[in-house]
């Protein structure tokens, strides 16, 4: 078992994620956000993820397998889009989309004055992405 004492605040909304493959997932979220993992709690077995914190773009997600002999079976994501208010938004567009997430609006001048995006990881979530505009 591997953790980190307190790395969750105790202020704010935090994401919980149960992706299909939660190590598959932390390792591409490593490599298309830059998600540092602050805390990782293996089962017994150590074949699936009890409880993994991430930290991107100073904000914390959390996750785990699923687990439905538990009750709590994976199901397809569905109503909500984790949002990175970034500095540098091409930059953080190229890096997810070459790791392999899937360009669902395109990143673009929007109305109300930034540059914004969504992309769709390979696990079924969807992200967008936004900077101010210059």
């Amino acid at each position: 078992m591997t953790t980190k004492p307190n790395p969750v605040p105790a202020v704010g909304v935090t994401a919980y994620l149960s992706p299909p493959d939660a190590t598959a997932a932390i390792a591409f979220y490593t490599k298309a956000f830059g998600a540092e993992e602050v805390a990782h709690i293996p089962t017994e077995d150590g074949k699936r993820v009890m409880h993994s914190c991430l930290r991107i773009n100073g904000g914390l997600l959390m996750m785990s397998d699923p687990f439905p002999e538990h009750g709590y079976p994976f199901e397809k994501p569905q109503g909500f889009v984790l949002h990175l208010q970034v500095d540098d938004v091409d930059a953080w567009w190229k890096r997810a989309t070459e790791a392999g997430c899937e360009v669902t609006m395109k990143l673009e001048k929007q109305f109300w004055g930034d540059r914004y995006g969504q992309v769709r990881d390979p696990f079924g979530f969807t992200w967008s992405m936004g900077a101010s505009a210059a």
